[in-house]
């Protein structure tokens, strides 16, 4: 029991993207950071009330340092969206920690339903070292999946529909998204959407770590060259090159926010993407491309909310939670272990089921 007490608080201690010395702080030194240490090693265990007091500091429940996972999840081959030049290496430690602990009760609850779902990964074979073989690569994805040209509802659903395994997590805005791989499943991790943030960026974060699980690259390829085939790709998934060239035309003289916001409305792609999209394409050139950029900074549109329109779709995964209720109804899990799997109280999760039938 304390080698499982003290992987869980390391794990807790990880995820709140605290050191030793900090957590020591937060608890007013009522125990020290040679303390702490010996609890991580299993040397030492903590009395009930230092037990609330650590359950409090990190955020988790004290059941938690408790329960230990039925599957062993290690992420491997882990990839972050270009943001991750601005977390710390606790950051990115927490957040993959954070992504682990929801991955732990995901696969454990799969094992117990025994599902045998097969999944329709996209791969494509040939090396990504343009940005037409993105294109390319984006166009046979369309193919693959008979997405024809039309808009995507709702990129997460589909993406858990073709076996990928999404999860969210609280996260701070440095962070949108990664890739990762584990017991053979592929996993993707976006940040939980905060109230009034526009949905667009969650569905191209989503198609562009669908490229990091999809392409292959060269092995000596810079990695913001790669971040720039992977925009590349997930902006003409969501906006077919045919349909671009139809909507956009090449010949124009001005730009009008109410048509962008009719086709940003529709395709559920940002205005940013949408002209880099028409670069890319040669609907624009570099001159109308950057007076572009000069006004979309000015108005203040990059900012979180402020680019006009919104997409109207859900873009939350939901498969996991699908499978919980799945299971409660079986019977083969209790409301106590539905909670568990949940990541909540066992009254809260009470709260909210709602019998049908």
């Amino acid at each position: 029991m304390e080698t499982g007490f003290a992987n869980r608080l390391i794990s807790a201690r990880k995820m709140a993207g605290l050191s030793l010395q900090a957590v020591a702080d937060k608890l007013d030194n009522i125990i020290s950071k040679q303390s702490l240490n010996k609890y991580e090693q299993g040397k030492m265990k903590p009395d009930s009330a230092v037990l609330i007091s650590l359950a409090q500091v990190l955020g988790v429940s004290v059941d938690y340092f408790y329960s230990e996972p039925a599957v062993a999840v290690n992420l491997v081959n882990v990839e972050f969206r270009e943001f991750r030049s601005k977390l710390t290496k606790s950051g990115q430690v927490g957040l993959q920690e954070k992504a682990k602990e929801v991955f732990e009760r995901y696969f454990e609850l799969e094992n117990i339903l025994n599902l045998n779902e097969q999944p329709s990964f996209f791969t494509y074979s040939r090396p990504i070292c343009t940005i037409q073989d993105a294109e390319d690569a984006a166009k046979s994805l369309r193919i693959d999946w008979e997405l024809g040209y039309d808009p995507i509802p709702d990129v997460v659903e589909m993406l858990e529909d073709k076996g990928y395994k999404v999860a969210e997590i609280d996260a701070p805005p440095a962070f949108n998204g990664l890739k990762a791989e584990s017991n053979g499943q592929k996993v993707i991790v976006l940040r939980k959407s905060r109230e009034g943030e526009d949905i667009v960026r969650k569905r191209f974060t989503a198609l562009h770590e669908l490229a990091h699980h999809s392409l292959t690259f060269p092995d000596d390829i810079e990695e913001k060259k790669k971040e720039r085939l992977c925009h590349a790709f997930a902006c003409a998934v969501l906006y077919p090159e045919e349909m671009a060239h139809k909507e956009l035309h090449r010949d124009r003289f001005h730009f009008y926010q109410n048509e962008l916001v009719y086709i940003k409305e529709r395709w559920g792609i940002s205005i940013a993407a949408l002209f880099s999209r028409a670069l890319t394409l040669g609907i624009i050139n570099d001159y109308v491309y950057k007076k572009f950029i000069i006004g979309y900074k000015a108005r203040k549109l990059h900012e979180p909310g402020k680019e006009p329109g919104r997409f109207r779709s859900n873009e939350v995964p939901v498969r996991f939670n699908r499978l919980i209720y799945l299971a409660l109804a079986k019977e083969i899990i209790s409301v106590n272990e539905a909670a568990y799997f949940s990541g909540v109280s066992v009254w809260r999760f009470r709260e909210q089921m709602q019998p049908f039938l």
